[in-house]
Formats: structure tokens, C-alpha cells, sequence
């Protein structure tokens, strides 16, 4: 028996059916999105977006951040404290 061929975009239709079916449109749009080309030029925007700073500043920066997230953190209180 020889398995008959469809064409390429034929096979995308029914996955892209079969996805929304079983996983919902949602997780199919976020799935779909994984493998979509993205467009610019990175390396240009990157060098544009840090061309101001240095190695040392971003680190600082970093862990300026840690700081403050762990600060809000400690600043939520926890479920059970809540209904104490």
C-alpha cells in the first residue's frame, strides 16, 4: 500500500485543527511561537541598548535587583500568617 502524500500546507492546517482541539488556542498560539523566525538585527539592538553601560554596571545592577526582590519577598506575609 502507498501512502498518499498531502501538501505541506494541507498537514500544517490539520496540526494547527488538531492542537487547538486537544491543548486549546492558547498553548497552540505559545507553542507555534517557539519555532517563528523572530526579526530585527539583535546584535545591533543589543549593542544599542548596552552601549552606555559596562560589565561592572550590569553586575551591580543584578544583584541590586536580587536585593530588592528578596526584600519584597520577606515583605509578603505567608498564607498561614494571614489568617493567624
Amino acid at each position: 500500500m502507498i501512502a498518499q502524500t498531502k501538501p505541506l500546507s494541507e498537514i500544517t492546517q490539520d496540526a494547527i485543527l488538531i492542537l487547538f482541539r486537544e491543548i486549546g488556542v492558547v498553548n497552540t498560539v505559545r507553542f507555534i511561537n517557539q519555532y517563528t523566525n523572530g526579526y530585527g538585527n539583535y546584535t545591533e539592538e543589543r549593542r544599542e541598548l548596552f552601549a552606555d553601560q559596562t560589565l561592572d554596571g550590569l553586575i551591580d545592577e543584578i544583584k541590586q535587583r536580587r536585593v530588592e526582590r528578596v526584600g519584597r519577598q520577606q515583605s509578603i506575609p505567608k498564607a498561614d500568617e494571614v489568617h493567624s
